[in-house]
């Protein structure tokens, strides 16, 4: 599993729309559709995006929603 750290640099929103391309491509997804769904709202909506498809591959931490839960 990949651990992607979104207080670092692998946090910004397009780093993670670049991992989202790779991991989508690796899995046999839509890369360009995720993208597009991931531009639809804020942040915090991206991060939500990113997470339902890529939950189990990725690790997400370093989100101050995690903190709370």
């Amino acid at each position: 599993m990949v651990t992607i750290d979104l207080s670092g640099q692998d946090g910004n929103a397009f780093a993670l729309m670049g991992h989202a391309k790779n991991f989508a491509k690796q899995m046999g997804l839509d890369g360009k559709e995720i993208v597009y769904e991931m531009q639809q709202g804020d942040y915090e909506y991206l991060v939500d995006v990113f997470k339902r498809y890529f939950d189990g591959v990725v690790e997400v931490i370093g989100h101050e929603e995690d903190e709370w839960e």
